[in-house]
């Protein structure tokens, strides 16, 4: 599927409805839109390999993957440019909201108990679990007033706005900050940072250190961190040499959550001839940061639970180039806006002795991410 050469281009400001992704300092904004690739599956690695091969020089290709197996992938193949995007972001502007979450925190409880039930049970050792929120705004939210609030506040290192369809002034479109690197390469170095394991923050310095410390010292959440890395280092050895995970997670903070991570790297023998970064997204994704243990008991559990909330949401967004190069993060602290509508998605991972009354907390204290951007507090 084509999209003739869409010109977004213009000076500091941006588009109504921006293409681009942010990891550094500046944000890469799409200029002109070349071609959309859309597959009815996103991890086809045919796809991913045809997408890369018809890149150019100075040309990307910017998109994201479903969350399940089978589900679609789009990519835009755009010419663009790194720009400098930080300024003061305005004030959110007058809006009356109307917010309905599904399932209701009563019902999400219900549903860890569930995934509870199926760990005692020895079906599934960890599974994630999410839960929506759809904020309805009067007048409508601009998406570049969203992306503008995430690109100043930076809740998460990696900012994306990406259309979801062919047509690109209309329909919906997937913006957020996340925190999570899935996967980057730049030549032969590859590194992913996985999360899990996590914490709500709080606003009182003592007690926010003492949530820190005693998250780094669970022994819940080291048990589900360690699912993580052990799945990414695992497949990693399938491709790479030199996988380095390191001895244990550090923290990291966003706004409003504090994280286990481990940063994780590794290297390509032959570049040349190794995966792109679109196809180590492919062949990673879906880690148990987002899915769960055993990888396929852990995705019939949660579409047993969930039913369809997720589509983009705990996919992967992010970028690849014509040498293969590119980052993806994991969609995350992630909304998608459509008209008047904005969607919100958060997930926790359930394992032996988590707390349905934590894990409600927990994605509430992730869905507040996007919510303060949007204005709700």
């Amino acid at each position: 599927m084509t999209a003739e050469r869409v010109d977004l281009s213009s000076s500091m400001a941006l588009p109504a409805r921006p293409l681009l992704f942010a990891s550094g300092e500046e944000a890469y904004v799409a200029d002109r839109v070349l071609r959309t690739w859309i597959t009815p599956d996103g991890a086809d690695p045919g796809w991913a390999d045809q997408v890369v091969a018809a890149l150019e020089p100075g040309e990307r290709a910017i998109g994201a993957l479903s969350f399940a197996a089978g589900a679609p992938g789009i990519l835009h193949q755009v010419v663009g440019s790194e720009r400098p995007l930080h300024r003061p972001a305005s004030p959110p502007r007058a809006r009356t909201y109307d917010v309905h979450e599904f399932p209701t925190p009563a019902a999400y409880a219900d549903m860890v108990r569930a995934v509870l039930d199926k760990i005692a049970a020895g079906v599934v050792r960890k599974v994630v679990i999410g839960r929506c929120l759809d904020v309805i705004s009067d007048p409508p939210l601009e998406p570049a007033e969203i992306i503008d609030r995430l690109l100043v506040t930076r809740p998460g290192r990696y900012v994306f706005s990406v259309p979801l369809t062919e047509g690109l002034e209309d329909g919906p479109l997937l913006v957020g900050a996340s925190p999570e690197l899935l996967v980057s390469r730049e030549g032969d170095r590859i590194a992913c940072t996985p999360l899990a394991g996590s914490v709500p923050r709080s606003p009182g310095p003592d007690e926010d250190a003492r949530r820190a410390d005693a998250l780094r010292a669970s022994a819940k959440d080291l048990a589900e961190h360690a699912f993580v890395v052990d799945a990414i280092v695992h497949a990693l050895k399938e491709v790479c040499v030199d996988v380095e995970p390191p001895t244990g997670p550090t923290l990291l903070a966003t706004d409003t959550v504090w994280h286990l991570a481990s940063p994780i790297t590794a290297r390509l023998e032959d570049p040349d001839s190794g995966p792109s970064a679109l196809r180590l997204a492919q062949m990673l994704h879906p880690t148990p940061a987002v899915g769960g243990v055993p990888a396929k008991a852990a995705a019939e559990a949660i579409a047993d639970l969930e039913g369809d909330l997720r589509d983009y949401f705990a996919g992967c967004v992010g970028w690849v180039d014509e040498s293969g190069d590119g980052v993806f993060a994991i969609t995350i602290r992630a909304a998608v806006i459509d008209g008047a509508r904005m969607r919100l998605f958060a997930g926790a991972g359930i394992v032996a002795g988590s707390d349905p009354d934590s894990e409600v907390r927990e994605t509430g204290a992730k869905l507040e991410t996007m919510t303060r951007v949007a204005g709700l507090g």
